[in-house]
């Protein structure tokens, strides 16, 4: 055997092996890659990337002609196609192409609804995924009232036949639609697309809002979506411009089981409530999960929150809290708190989790309530105080 020659050999295949690999992370085997290198689209010359300030969970790669190339993390690829032109023949099969006008649209996403409505796209909706008993906002009431948004089943249970029937070919869903994978696929049997909207995901308050920017390109409201934006960031940075207030502050629910339901230490609520001057009671407080919430017991909650100076009582989950005696008879261990004690309780309005579009005045109310001590703060469009 000629080892001289077997080792050549094994050289040159070492370096043959490299030089793929080598290939393989620039090209992305194929795929295109989502950092800040644009997409390579066959036909499509990549014009710039769309600015984001806030937002992580998407991002918008802008090409001549019109179309943009929309990636959701750990979603998917969706390339939005300007009207009267048509989608690259040779599209990798794994990007959506929606062709432009977006209408006759099934919104099962309910906390897309608000920035919707901010921008004046609320007529390329035609069906709700929730009946009017589950919408806390008035705009939808309104249209599914006057017959202009139409129910067509929740999530789980689409009504197929309507939404055929109608013409829909886009679904805006929220990540629920991942608990029945087959609802997807059916959709998508049927010609229906499929957007996952992932706004809640976003960690800042802010980048939550920019989502609008993205409804913005979908319905060709950018200018209103833009304007928008700039009109919530100009309250929150007047408000930010504040000196902190030092009021320790905790956020929660009682669930059905008598445990405490809080925000995580990096979730938009907490971050809302700094931004608001105050501060959030837990500092560290995480877990493994996606969620943005955590569970613990009353007995816990009661070591870390027993002296907070205010309590923010979340009903956007649960019923709303009118009275101290109510509150109390949630868990009488919130007797002995410092917040109830000084009769410094809020509860929040059942809208404010659907209230997308208004992030600078939660966070212009939560100012007021930090400052207002124990009394009355006045005017407040998203708390109400607990007596």
């Amino acid at each position: 055997m000629n080892v001289k020659s077997n080792n050549s050999l094994n050289l040159k295949l070492a370096i043959l092996a490299a030089g793929l690999v080598f290939f393989l992370i620039l090209t992305g085997c194929g795929k295109a890659k989502k950092g800040d290198k644009a997409p390579e689209i066959a036909g499509l010359s990549f014009e710039k990337k769309l600015d984001l300030s806030y937002a992580k969970t998407f991002k918008v790669y802008r090409y001549e002609g019109g179309f943009d190339l929309v990636h959701i993390d750990e979603v998917g690829d969706y390339l939005i196609v300007p009207e009267g032109k048509k989608a690259p023949s040779d599209l990798d099969k794994e990007i959506i192409a929606l062709n432009k006008p977006l209408r006759n649209i099934y919104l099962q996403a309910t906390s897309a609804m608000a920035l919707i409505n901010d921008i004046g796209a609320m007529e390329n909706l035609k069906f709700s995924g929730t009946n009017v008993e589950g919408w806390q906002i008035q705009p939808p009431i309104d249209a599914l009232n006057r017959g202009d948004l139409i129910f067509a089943g929740k999530y789980s249970a689409p009504d197929y036949e309507l939404l055929v029937d109608e013409k829909c070919n886009l679904a805006i869903e929220s990540t629920m639609i991942y608990h029945t994978p087959e609802v997807k696929e059916k959709l998508e049997e049927l010609g229906i697309n499929v957007l996952v909207e992932k706004s809640s995901y976003e960690a800042h308050p802010l980048g939550r809002f920019e989502w609008i920017k993205l409804y913005g390109i979908l319905f060709d409201k950018e200018e209103e979506a833009e304007r928008s934006f700039e009109e919530q960031l100009e309250i929150v940075n007047k408000v930010k411009d504040n000196e902190n207030t030092g009021k320790t502050v905790a956020y929660f629910y009682i669930n059905s089981h008598g445990g405490v339901v809080t925000r995580k230490s990096n979730d938009y609520v907490s971050k809302m409530i700094k931004m608001a001057g105050g501060n959030y009671i837990f500092d560290d407080l995480s877990d493994d999960t996606k969620l943005s919430t955590i569970n613990m017991t009353i007995e816990e909650f009661y070591a870390s929150a027993k002296d907070v100076d205010i309590l923010i009582y979340n009903s956007s989950i649960m019923e709303e809290v009118h009275s101290i005696d109510e509150l109390i008879n949630l868990s009488p261990v919130l007797t002995d708190f410092k917040a109830v004690k000084n009769g410094n309780c809020w509860c929040t309005g059942k809208n404010l989790f659907q209230e997308t579009n208004s992030i600078g005045g939660i966070i212009k109310d939560m100012h007021k309530i930090f400052n207002a001590g124990a009394g009355d703060a006045t005017e407040l469009d998203y708390f109400t105080k607990i007596k």
